[in-house]
């Protein structure tokens, strides 16, 4: 065997073993992630989404309500496969979402161990191996990716990015093709990975541009050479662009929530985002405080901005002027912005900063850090081991990083525990306060449930939801007149709101208030006919009040829908009696007993409906 196969066969060797420790810690770090729970978006998307329950709607996602998946066909369609495989057991989500992150962090492997190999003095190509392994290990763990892994939902991001490696594997692949068919195949898979990328989430709009930065930077040396050599590659890859531009205009204003449509304008928005891009950056140095839900954080004066503005610039300059001098350098501070681009610069009213967006962005620092490190430990005469050196040292971090993810993970294995973990980080967020006293409400603690209604009511007293929970909370408190008065002012801001005429019904009659609650379910089932619950009070409220006809005509529609209790038809049978139907009254209240044999006033009445009938009355 000669030199030269036998250092063929230890490089495919060298691969082989970095494959499998990649594979490795990405399944040790996320194996505790597999139990946690569906969390908030996951519900829309996924518990509640019945286009994902068969194939042939699986491409078409819900529009227009605000869900993640708006938009998103390929996302869509890669839930509908979890729901083929398993229904809604929650960890087979989990599992393929950590499949999707190896897979991005092995692609994200090759495409820097290719490009490195093209890199000369002083590292030389022996370097590309284990330099590659450390940033694929560093990358892969980081906690700051726990959101993109862990949050089912944020599969959008990991998946996305996976689709966005591959486009870059496949491109370098098919530059390093000796052969035209080889060539064609490999670019065949770059552009249809970036058209998945496309119906994954928008941020693939940056693709195309980076594609060519990249073969400028490291493959053709000029733009001009890239586009003669490649011209009908890159009209290929732009098709990425009509096809986003067709998705995106078809979710409008993706329920309201982001766009240049909603009520948030482009320069409120703006403002928040230097703080964003800095913390980013401060998270993927020092990952510390991690927080799921950030909330809105406007910035109130123009001026608090400034510094960090003022260092952005300053990055953004410094990118500028490296991609005309040193075009390496350049491309990884245009992969940081401009991925970063769609969600810092598209307005959006519920969350101005979210660590998810740094999914593929932090690749970039990590690069940066690795291959700065190599650089400066062969530039001071350990350039035959600054490979080893710095994937020994990455390792070590990495081993770190990959503790913390694991802690990360812990914290998502309960809706309740989460929310108190962001509470605690982010104290002033309205948002998280409400959906922890939502949690702590359902767990069955209504009193610490009102602390964090209140709260976030300091914060956003105009939110209708939280008026509407904190009077639910009170309701199971039994403190029904502070309850009704919190309902109120919930259907004063939101006159529509369905669940609030509901529960301030239920506050009403509590307090003796019958005609009032009358009033709120007739509100309720105005707004939502199909309302069973609310119709059912409103017929008994009826009954109570004397209204007798009317209540009739209320739960007659429940019964010929079939959607009647035994308390629907002991109602409908007594208030037919109430008006002389006894013939009518017996098939309602035989009925009722059908369902619950064991309720005596039913048979009691009829038992009367039964001896008026036979008397003619």
């Amino acid at each position: 065997m000669n030199a030269r196969a036998t250092q063929a066969e230890g490089g495919r060797g060298a691969i082989a073993a970095s494959v499998l420790v990649i594979a490795l810690a990405v399944g040790v770090a996320y194996a505790n992630s597999l139990t946690g729970p569906f969390l908030f978006d996951d519900i829309g998307a996924i518990t509640e989404n019945p286009t994902i329950r068969q194939w042939s709607t699986a491409w078409t996602p819900p529009a227009g309500q605000g869900l993640t998946v708006d938009g998103r066909p390929v996302l869509n369609a890669s839930l509908a496969l979890n729901y083929a495989l398993g229904g809604t057991a929650v960890a087979g989500y989990h599992v393929l979402n950590v499949l999707i992150h190896g897979g991005a962090a092995l692609a994200l492997f090759g495409v820097v161990r290719r490009t490195l190999r093209r890199v000369g003095a002083p590292l030389g190509a022996e370097a590309a191996t284990p330099l590659a392994l450390a940033v694929a290990l560093l990358w892969a763990l980081h906690p700051l990716q726990t959101e993109s892994v862990t949050y089912v939902i944020q599969r959008a991001e990991s998946l996305m990015g996976l689709f966005f490696l591959l486009t870059f594997y496949g491109f370098v692949r098919g530059v390093e093709a000796t052969g035209a068919a080889a060539r064609r195949a490999w670019q065949g898979v770059a552009m249809g990975a970036a058209l998945l990328g496309a119906g994954t989430k928008e941020v693939t709009a940056a693709l195309p541009l980076l594609v060519l930065l990249y073969d400028r930077a490291w493959v053709a040396g000029s733009f001009r050479t890239a586009w003669q050599e490649r011209r009908g590659f890159y009209l290929g890859l732009a098709t990425v662009w009509p096809l986003l531009a067709w998705l995106v205009l078809g979710t409008g204003s993706r329920g309201g929530t982001a766009g240049f449509g909603i009520d948030v304008t482009w320069g409120k928005y703006a403002l928040t985002q230097p703080e964003a891009i800095c913390r980013y950056l401060g998270l993927a140095v020092w990952p510390a405080p991690l927080v799921f839900d950030y909330g809105t954080t406007w910035v109130k004066d123009p001026a608090d901005a400034v510094p960090y503005a003022l260092g952005l610039v300053a990055l953004v300059a410094g990118t500028l002027i490296a991609l005309v001098k040193r075009p390496a350098a350049g491309f990884l501070g245009m992969w940081f912005f401009c991925i970063l681009a769609p969600t810092s610069f598209i307005p959006g009213n519920r969350q101005t900063i979210s660590e998810h967006r740094m999914y593929l962005p932090l690749a970039a620092v990590v690069v940066a850090v690795v291959v700065g490190l190599a650089w400066w430990l062969a530039r001071r005469g350990e350039a035959r081991r600054a490979g080893r050196i710095t994937l020994a040292v990455g390792c070590l971090v990495a081993v770190g990083l990959g503790g913390l993810t694991v802690r990360r993970n812990g914290d998502y294995h309960t809706l309740l525990g989460l929310y108190r973990d962001t509470v605690a980080k982010r104290p002033d967020n309205a948002f998280a306060r409400y959906n922890l006293g939502k949690a702590l409400a359902e767990s069955g603690a209504p009193g610490e449930a009102v602390g964090h209604y209140e709260a976030a009511l300091r914060l956003e007293p105009g939110w209708p939801h939280l008026h509407n929970n904190l009077g639910s909370a009170l309701l199971d408190l039994g403190r029904t007149a502070e309850a009704a008065a919190a309902l109120q002012r919930a259907v004063q801001i939101k006159p529509d709101y369905v669940l609030a005429h509901y529960n301030l019904g239920l506050a009403l009659i509590q307090l003796g208030q019958k005609d009032g609650a009358r009033e709120a379910w007739a509100t309720a089932v105005r707004f939502r006919p199909d309302y069973t619950e609310a119709r059912e009070n409103l017929g008994a409220v009826l009954l109570d009040l004397g209204r007798t006809k009317e209540a009739a005509a209320e739960l007659e529609k429940l019964s010929a829908n079939g959607a009647g209790n035994a308390g629907v038809y002991l109602n409908l049978g007594t208030a037919y009696l109430v008006l002389g139907r006894a013939r009518e009254a017996v098939v309602p209240l035989e009925q009722a007993l059908r369902l619950q044999p064991d309720l005596a006033v039913a048979r009691e009445r009829l038992a009367e409906a039964q001896r008026r009938a036979a008397a003619g009355r």
